[in-house]
Protein backbone atom coordinates (compact mmCIF):
# COMPACT_ATOMS: atom_id res chain seq x y z
CA UNK A 1 0.00 0.00 0.00
CA UNK A 2 1.31 3.76 -1.02
CA UNK A 3 2.00 6.18 2.19
CA UNK A 4 0.63 9.64 1.06
CA UNK A 5 2.57 12.27 2.71
CA UNK A 6 1.36 14.68 4.62
CA UNK A 7 -0.61 17.76 2.82
CA UNK A 8 0.45 21.11 2.68
CA UNK A 9 -1.78 23.43 5.16
CA UNK A 10 -0.99 26.69 3.47
CA UNK A 11 -2.13 27.76 0.43
CA UNK A 12 -0.48 30.12 -2.17
CA UNK A 13 -2.39 31.21 -4.51
CA UNK A 14 -1.54 32.12 -8.23
CA UNK A 15 -3.31 32.93 -11.13
CA UNK A 16 -5.88 31.24 -12.76
CA UNK A 17 -5.64 28.93 -15.53
CA UNK A 18 -6.75 30.54 -18.44
CA UNK A 19 -6.50 28.65 -21.95
CA UNK A 20 -5.88 31.08 -25.16
CA UNK A 21 -9.31 30.97 -26.12
CA UNK A 22 -10.20 32.77 -22.88
CA UNK A 23 -11.53 29.16 -21.00
CA UNK A 24 -10.90 28.86 -17.17
CA UNK A 25 -9.72 25.71 -16.27
CA UNK A 26 -11.27 24.57 -13.43
CA UNK A 27 -11.65 20.93 -13.10
CA UNK A 28 -9.15 17.82 -13.35
CA UNK A 29 -10.28 13.83 -14.35
CA UNK A 30 -7.65 11.95 -12.60
CA UNK A 31 -7.19 8.62 -13.82
CA UNK A 32 -5.30 6.48 -11.11
CA UNK A 33 -5.30 3.29 -13.01
CA UNK A 34 -6.21 2.66 -16.62
CA UNK A 35 -7.10 -1.06 -15.38
CA UNK A 36 -10.86 -2.39 -15.27
CA UNK A 37 -12.95 -5.69 -14.40
CA UNK A 38 -15.43 -4.75 -17.29
CA UNK A 39 -15.04 -4.36 -21.08
CA UNK A 40 -17.86 -2.36 -21.90
CA UNK A 41 -18.45 -2.32 -25.45
CA UNK A 42 -17.96 1.28 -26.16
CA UNK A 43 -14.77 1.67 -24.18
CA UNK A 44 -12.04 -1.16 -24.19
CA UNK A 45 -12.04 -4.26 -26.37
CA UNK A 46 -12.17 -7.59 -25.66
CA UNK A 47 -9.23 -9.09 -24.79
CA UNK A 48 -7.41 -5.73 -24.14
CA UNK A 49 -3.97 -6.36 -22.68
CA UNK A 50 -1.75 -3.12 -23.85
CA UNK A 51 -2.05 -1.52 -20.07
CA UNK A 52 0.74 0.85 -18.58
CA UNK A 53 3.16 -0.93 -16.39
CA UNK A 54 2.93 0.09 -12.71
CA UNK A 55 6.02 1.71 -12.08
CA UNK A 56 4.74 4.05 -14.93
CA UNK A 57 2.01 5.05 -12.80
CA UNK A 58 1.63 8.37 -10.56
CA UNK A 59 2.75 7.28 -7.45
CA UNK A 60 0.03 8.74 -4.63
CA UNK A 61 2.79 11.51 -3.51
CA UNK A 62 3.42 12.83 -7.32
CA UNK A 63 -1.03 12.98 -7.93
CA UNK A 64 -0.67 14.86 -4.59
CA UNK A 65 1.76 17.47 -5.85
CA UNK A 66 -0.20 17.52 -9.34
CA UNK A 67 -3.49 18.00 -7.89
CA UNK A 68 -1.69 20.92 -5.53
CA UNK A 69 -0.36 22.84 -8.32
CA UNK A 70 -4.19 22.90 -9.94
CA UNK A 71 -5.27 23.86 -6.92
CA UNK A 72 -3.05 27.19 -6.61
CA UNK A 73 -4.12 27.87 -9.84
CA UNK A 74 -7.89 27.82 -9.21
CA UNK A 75 -9.11 24.01 -9.89
CA UNK A 76 -11.37 23.43 -6.81
CA UNK A 77 -12.44 20.39 -8.40
CA UNK A 78 -11.29 16.79 -9.03
CA UNK A 79 -12.78 13.75 -10.06
CA UNK A 80 -11.27 10.46 -9.93
CA UNK A 81 -11.43 7.76 -12.69
CA UNK A 82 -10.28 5.09 -14.24
CA UNK A 83 -10.66 2.45 -15.70
CA UNK A 84 -11.75 1.46 -12.56
CA UNK A 85 -10.78 3.49 -10.02
CA UNK A 86 -11.87 1.38 -7.34
CA UNK A 87 -9.07 -1.27 -8.45
CA UNK A 88 -6.27 1.42 -7.30
CA UNK A 89 -4.86 0.05 -4.03
CA UNK A 90 -5.08 2.43 -0.87
CA UNK A 91 -7.29 4.72 -2.99
CA UNK A 92 -9.05 6.12 0.34
CA UNK A 93 -5.71 6.86 1.76
CA UNK A 94 -5.22 9.03 -1.82
CA UNK A 95 -8.84 10.54 -1.31
CA UNK A 96 -7.75 11.37 2.24
CA UNK A 97 -4.48 13.13 1.68
CA UNK A 98 -6.03 15.08 -1.44
CA UNK A 99 -8.96 16.39 1.17
CA UNK A 100 -6.10 18.26 2.73
CA UNK A 101 -5.08 20.16 0.01
CA UNK A 102 -5.68 23.73 0.51
CA UNK A 103 -8.43 25.44 -2.62
CA UNK A 104 -9.56 22.04 -3.20
CA UNK A 105 -13.28 22.05 -2.79
CA UNK A 106 -14.82 18.79 -4.04
CA UNK A 107 -13.85 15.42 -4.91
CA UNK A 108 -16.03 13.26 -6.37
CA UNK A 109 -15.56 9.39 -8.43
CA UNK A 110 -17.14 8.18 -11.20
CA UNK A 111 -16.95 3.96 -10.95
CA UNK A 112 -18.62 0.75 -12.52
CA UNK A 113 -20.44 0.28 -8.88
CA UNK A 114 -19.08 -3.26 -8.96
CA UNK A 115 -16.50 -2.88 -6.21
CA UNK A 116 -18.43 -0.52 -4.66
CA UNK A 117 -20.30 -2.34 -1.95
CA UNK A 118 -16.63 -2.89 -0.47
CA UNK A 119 -15.23 0.55 -0.61
CA UNK A 120 -18.49 3.16 -0.37
CA UNK A 121 -18.26 4.03 3.28
CA UNK A 122 -14.62 4.39 3.72
CA UNK A 123 -14.36 6.34 0.51
CA UNK A 124 -17.13 9.04 2.00
CA UNK A 125 -15.51 8.72 5.29
CA UNK A 126 -12.36 9.69 3.77
CA UNK A 127 -13.55 12.67 1.44
CA UNK A 128 -15.54 11.85 -1.19
CA UNK A 129 -18.84 13.20 -1.68
CA UNK A 130 -20.42 12.67 -4.89
CA UNK A 131 -20.32 9.66 -7.28
CA UNK A 132 -21.38 8.92 -11.14
CA UNK A 133 -21.96 4.90 -12.06
CA UNK A 134 -22.14 3.82 -15.54
CA UNK A 135 -25.23 2.17 -15.66
CA UNK A 136 -26.40 1.13 -19.64
CA UNK A 137 -29.07 -1.24 -18.97
CA UNK A 138 -31.48 -2.16 -16.35
CA UNK A 139 -31.72 -5.78 -18.09
CA UNK A 140 -29.40 -8.41 -16.97
CA UNK A 141 -28.45 -10.07 -20.39
CA UNK A 142 -28.23 -7.05 -21.59
CA UNK A 143 -25.74 -5.40 -19.07
CA UNK A 144 -23.74 -8.67 -19.79
CA UNK A 145 -24.09 -7.86 -23.75
CA UNK A 146 -22.61 -4.36 -23.18
CA UNK A 147 -19.99 -4.97 -20.06
CA UNK A 148 -18.72 -8.20 -21.19
CA UNK A 149 -19.39 -10.19 -17.63
CA UNK A 150 -22.72 -10.75 -15.69
CA UNK A 151 -22.36 -7.58 -13.09
CA UNK A 152 -25.75 -6.61 -12.68
CA UNK A 153 -26.21 -7.87 -9.18
CA UNK A 154 -22.75 -6.23 -7.91
CA UNK A 155 -24.00 -3.04 -9.43
CA UNK A 156 -27.24 -2.75 -7.80
CA UNK A 157 -25.54 -3.98 -4.53
CA UNK A 158 -22.83 -0.56 -5.21
CA UNK A 159 -26.02 1.28 -5.84
CA UNK A 160 -27.44 0.69 -2.55
CA UNK A 161 -24.14 0.74 -0.40
CA UNK A 162 -23.25 4.31 -1.93
CA UNK A 163 -27.12 5.00 -1.14
CA UNK A 164 -26.32 4.12 3.05
CA UNK A 165 -23.06 5.46 3.15
CA UNK A 166 -24.42 9.30 2.45
CA UNK A 167 -22.99 9.98 -1.43
CA UNK A 168 -25.16 12.71 -2.69
CA UNK A 169 -26.07 13.06 -5.45
CA UNK A 170 -25.58 9.36 -7.02
CA UNK A 171 -25.85 10.25 -10.88
CA UNK A 172 -25.96 7.36 -13.29
CA UNK A 173 -24.28 7.36 -16.54
CA UNK A 174 -26.30 5.40 -19.35
CA UNK A 175 -24.61 5.76 -22.63
CA UNK A 176 -27.49 5.62 -25.25
CA UNK A 177 -26.74 3.13 -28.40
CA UNK A 178 -29.26 2.85 -30.90
CA UNK A 179 -30.81 -1.29 -30.58
CA UNK A 180 -29.14 -2.26 -27.71
CA UNK A 181 -30.51 -0.06 -24.65
CA UNK A 182 -32.66 2.73 -26.37
CA UNK A 183 -35.85 0.99 -25.56
CA UNK A 184 -34.95 1.24 -22.24
CA UNK A 185 -34.73 5.47 -21.23
CA UNK A 186 -38.36 5.31 -19.84
CA UNK A 187 -37.68 2.81 -17.47
CA UNK A 188 -34.34 4.29 -16.37
CA UNK A 189 -35.61 7.18 -15.98
CA UNK A 190 -38.40 6.30 -13.84
CA UNK A 191 -36.12 3.63 -12.00
CA UNK A 192 -34.02 6.98 -11.21
CA UNK A 193 -37.00 8.79 -10.24
CA UNK A 194 -37.61 6.30 -7.62
CA UNK A 195 -34.41 5.27 -6.28
CA UNK A 196 -33.66 9.09 -5.76
CA UNK A 197 -30.77 9.20 -8.46
CA UNK A 198 -30.03 11.63 -11.45
CA UNK A 199 -30.23 10.07 -14.74
CA UNK A 200 -27.32 11.29 -17.40
CA UNK A 201 -28.01 10.43 -20.90
CA UNK A 202 -24.54 10.54 -23.11
CA UNK A 203 -23.79 10.10 -26.31
CA UNK A 204 -21.70 7.69 -27.32
CA UNK A 205 -18.23 9.08 -28.79
CA UNK A 206 -16.03 8.03 -31.69
CA UNK A 207 -13.19 6.59 -29.54
CA UNK A 208 -10.50 4.27 -30.62
CA UNK A 209 -12.70 0.94 -32.88
CA UNK A 210 -14.78 0.84 -29.84
CA UNK A 211 -16.08 3.88 -29.53
CA UNK A 212 -16.98 3.91 -33.44
CA UNK A 213 -18.53 1.08 -33.22
CA UNK A 214 -21.10 1.99 -30.60
CA UNK A 215 -24.43 2.61 -32.65
CA UNK A 216 -24.59 6.20 -31.62
CA UNK A 217 -27.37 8.00 -31.44
CA UNK A 218 -28.74 11.74 -31.00
CA UNK A 219 -30.06 12.64 -28.02
CA UNK A 220 -32.20 15.48 -28.57
CA UNK A 221 -35.07 13.72 -29.97
CA UNK A 222 -34.74 11.35 -26.68
CA UNK A 223 -34.95 15.10 -24.73
CA UNK A 224 -37.91 16.25 -26.33
CA UNK A 225 -39.69 12.85 -25.70
CA UNK A 226 -38.36 12.84 -21.84
CA UNK A 227 -39.58 16.35 -21.93
CA UNK A 228 -42.92 15.35 -22.83
CA UNK A 229 -43.41 12.48 -20.76
CA UNK A 230 -42.35 13.77 -17.36
CA UNK A 231 -43.00 17.39 -17.94
CA UNK A 232 -39.40 18.60 -17.12
CA UNK A 233 -38.39 22.11 -16.76
CA UNK A 234 -34.65 23.41 -17.03
CA UNK A 235 -33.05 23.17 -13.81
CA UNK A 236 -31.94 26.59 -12.05
CA UNK A 237 -29.42 24.82 -9.44
CA UNK A 238 -25.92 24.14 -11.10
CA UNK A 239 -25.72 20.16 -10.60
CA UNK A 240 -21.98 19.78 -10.78
CA UNK A 241 -18.99 21.14 -13.19
CA UNK A 242 -19.59 19.12 -15.91
CA UNK A 243 -20.88 19.57 -19.88
CA UNK A 244 -24.16 18.25 -18.69
CA UNK A 245 -27.60 20.19 -19.65
CA UNK A 246 -29.88 19.26 -16.68
CA UNK A 247 -33.87 19.03 -16.65
CA UNK A 248 -35.61 18.29 -13.40
CA UNK A 249 -39.78 17.12 -12.50
CA UNK A 250 -41.94 20.03 -11.29
CA UNK A 251 -41.46 18.71 -7.87
CA UNK A 252 -37.64 19.01 -8.49
CA UNK A 253 -37.72 15.05 -7.12
CA UNK A 254 -36.50 13.94 -10.54
CA UNK A 255 -33.60 15.13 -12.51
CA UNK A 256 -32.30 14.05 -15.76
CA UNK A 257 -29.23 15.56 -17.66
CA UNK A 258 -28.04 15.40 -21.15
CA UNK A 259 -24.26 15.31 -22.39
CA UNK A 260 -24.60 15.86 -26.36
CA UNK A 261 -20.57 16.11 -27.18
CA UNK A 262 -21.57 15.26 -31.20
CA UNK A 263 -24.86 16.91 -31.59
CA UNK A 264 -24.46 19.44 -29.90
CA UNK A 265 -20.83 20.32 -28.18
CA UNK A 266 -20.33 22.28 -25.59
CA UNK A 267 -16.26 23.06 -26.44
CA UNK A 268 -16.49 26.57 -25.84
CA UNK A 269 -17.45 26.70 -22.24
CA UNK A 270 -14.98 23.42 -21.94
CA UNK A 271 -13.35 23.56 -18.10
CA UNK A 272 -11.35 20.35 -17.47
CA UNK A 273 -8.04 18.47 -18.79
CA UNK A 274 -7.57 14.61 -17.50
CA UNK A 275 -4.66 13.56 -16.38
CA UNK A 276 -3.99 9.59 -17.23
CA UNK A 277 -2.63 7.21 -14.97
CA UNK A 278 0.86 7.99 -16.30
CA UNK A 279 1.03 11.40 -15.84
CA UNK A 280 0.50 12.51 -19.60
CA UNK A 281 -2.24 15.53 -19.57
CA UNK A 282 -4.73 14.66 -22.54
CA UNK A 283 -6.90 18.73 -22.72
CA UNK A 284 -9.51 17.44 -25.49
CA UNK A 285 -10.55 13.95 -25.90
CA UNK A 286 -11.11 14.26 -29.59
CA UNK A 287 -7.69 15.82 -30.23
CA UNK A 288 -4.19 14.64 -29.83
CA UNK A 289 -2.85 17.61 -27.53
CA UNK A 290 -1.08 16.20 -24.66
CA UNK A 291 2.10 17.07 -22.27
CA UNK A 292 3.87 14.62 -20.19
CA UNK A 293 4.32 15.30 -16.30
CA UNK A 294 5.79 12.18 -15.33
CA UNK A 295 9.43 12.51 -16.62
CA UNK A 296 9.21 15.86 -14.84
CA UNK A 297 8.14 14.79 -11.34
CA UNK A 298 10.89 12.23 -11.44
CA UNK A 299 13.34 14.24 -12.70
CA UNK A 300 12.52 16.39 -9.16
CA UNK A 301 10.82 19.68 -10.62
CA UNK A 302 10.08 22.37 -8.11
CA UNK A 303 6.75 23.55 -7.52
CA UNK A 304 7.46 26.81 -9.50
CA UNK A 305 8.54 25.10 -12.49
CA UNK A 306 5.72 22.79 -12.49
CA UNK A 307 3.18 25.15 -12.28
CA UNK A 308 5.13 26.77 -15.43
CA UNK A 309 4.44 23.03 -16.83
CA UNK A 310 1.06 23.25 -16.09
CA UNK A 311 0.27 26.49 -17.92
CA UNK A 312 2.59 25.39 -20.82
CA UNK A 313 0.80 22.35 -21.11
CA UNK A 314 -3.22 24.55 -21.21
CA UNK A 315 -1.73 26.39 -23.80
CA UNK A 316 -2.28 23.63 -26.23
CA UNK A 317 -5.86 22.88 -25.25
CA UNK A 318 -7.49 23.18 -28.59
CA UNK A 319 -10.47 25.15 -29.64
CA UNK A 320 -12.74 21.78 -30.29
CA UNK A 321 -12.79 18.55 -31.13
CA UNK A 322 -13.95 17.26 -34.47
CA UNK A 323 -15.83 13.83 -33.88
CA UNK A 324 -18.32 14.54 -36.24
CA UNK A 325 -15.48 15.84 -39.04
CA UNK A 326 -12.57 13.27 -37.72
CA UNK A 327 -14.38 10.15 -36.71
CA UNK A 328 -11.18 8.21 -37.03
CA UNK A 329 -9.09 10.82 -35.61
CA UNK A 330 -8.66 9.39 -32.22
CA UNK A 331 -7.32 5.62 -32.07
CA UNK A 332 -6.61 5.47 -28.16
CA UNK A 333 -9.73 4.21 -26.25
CA UNK A 334 -11.71 5.88 -23.46
CA UNK A 335 -9.94 3.88 -20.69
CA UNK A 336 -6.26 5.32 -21.92
CA UNK A 337 -7.79 8.69 -21.85
CA UNK A 338 -9.31 8.46 -17.92
CA UNK A 339 -12.70 8.20 -18.20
Amino acid sequence: METPAPPSTTLVTAPALIDRFGRRVSYLRLSVTDRCDLRCSYCMPKGFSGFEEPENWLRFDEIARVVAAFARMGVGRVRLTGGEPLLRRGLPQLVAQLSGLPGLKDISLSTNATQLHKHAQVLHDAGVRRINVSLDSLDRACTEKITGRDSFDSIMAGLQAGKRAGFDPIKLNMVVMRGINDHEIMRMAQFCFEEGFILRLIEAMPMGETGRNSQYMDIGPIRDQLVSRFNLVPAAAELGGGPARYWTTGDSKGTIGFISPISQHFCATCNRVRLSVDGTLYMCLGQEEKFELRPLLRAGISDQKLDAAIRTAIELKPERHEFKEQPHKIIRFMSQTGG
